[in-house]
């Protein structure tokens, strides 16, 4: 470990005090060390880290509180961190009026982000709760570009819709040309967190870091004014993400494909229009169907429909 505060490894000692050098790149600024300011005290983990931060907002339940707690600890944001949301046209309605709640009751800004494309270039869509996506145009318009789906081994949905589309957008708009990338990541699921980034942006976990579980979640949400209005199961959102996501299990796609068949129909339009499927064990017109035509106690049967996932969209 490198002489420093003890703060991980990024931080080595010159003439001037503390250097800061994240992830090898370099010393971006000398000054006393950003972890502990020179006093020794290590800062909370919903504190800012120093420099350039995205704060990015699925949409669900974790991911607005850890947006809650950041702003606890920090107050108003300075500008140089940005809370966004990118949606890809497939969420809930739900989880829209949900975004636009979280951002009018604590008072703080969220850009909202679609993938678009100009002059055959890929960009980004400055949306916002008056004007967005509600049919899946940013997704499809993916698909028609890609010529092919995305599927588990090649998930460039979310690479594409979301993470690229952000990152076009601060390097554009804020000339940013490194910055720290808060992900609502548990202390409960923390096997799914990155440890290291090939691209612009270090990751900031301060979820798992803080300890916080499913549980904290859950107490939070039933102590506040307001929630989303989508259905909380052990902790999860089933209807969470894109609707008919080929990550969720089939469990929940059937449940999905059952009491709302409409939300089937853009997912098959794209399949059939691409001669592929999203998944190579499932045609999501016949599975369709099939669920269709399943009396009610199937649902009930934990050994009727594969309970598995497939992962979860952290983009």
């Amino acid at each position: 470990m490198a002489e420093g505060c003890g703060y991980k490894n990024s931080y080595t000692r010159c003439k001037a005090g503390w250097i800061y050098e994240p992830d090898g790149y370099g010393c971006v600024q000398s000054a006393l060390c950003p972890v502990c300011d020179g006093e020794g005290v290590v800062p909370g983990p919903f504190d800012l880290p120093p420099g350039n931060v995205q704060i990015s907002f699925s949409g669900g339940r974790t991911s607005a509180y850890m947006l809650h707690r950041i702003l606890e600890a920090n107050g108003d944001l300075p500008e140089r961190c940005q809370v966004m949301f990118a949606n890809t046209g497939r969420e809930m309605p739900q989880t829209l009026a949900f975004v636009h709640e979280c951002s009018v009751r604590w008072n703080v800004p969220i850009v909202w982000l679609e993938y678009d494309r100009i002059d055959n270039r890929a960009t980004y869509r400055v949306a916002s709760w008056d004007d967005h996506s509600m049919f899946g145009e940013p997704f499809e318009l993916l698909v028609r570009r890609k010529k092919y789906l995305p599927n588990t081994v090649m998930r460039f949905c979310t690479t594409e819709l979301k993470i690229l589309t952000m990152k076009r957008y601060l390097t554009k708009q804020f000339g940013w040309k490194r910055w720290t990338a808060a992900v609502g990541i548990r202390a409960d699921e923390a096997h799914r967190a990155k440890t290291d980034s090939k691209d612009r942006w270090s990751y900031w976990y301060p979820l798992a870091n803080a300890g916080v579980t499913k549980r904290d979640i859950y107490k939070f949400w039933k102590s506040q004014p307001f929630d989303l209005q989508l259905e909380n199961v052990n902790g999860s959102t089933p209807l969470g993400n894109c609707d008919m996501c080929f990550l969720k299990s089939e469990k929940i796609l059937a449940n999905i494909a059952k009491t709302m068949p409409d939300k089937a129909d853009w997912w098959i339009r794209m399949e059939q229009e691409t001669g592929s499927t999203f998944r190579k064990d499932r045609d999501l017109a016949e599975f369709t169907d099939f669920v269709g035509r399943q009396a009610d106690w199937v649902f009930d049967d934990e050994s009727f429909f594969c309970q598995a996932d497939g992962g979860e969209c952290t983009g």
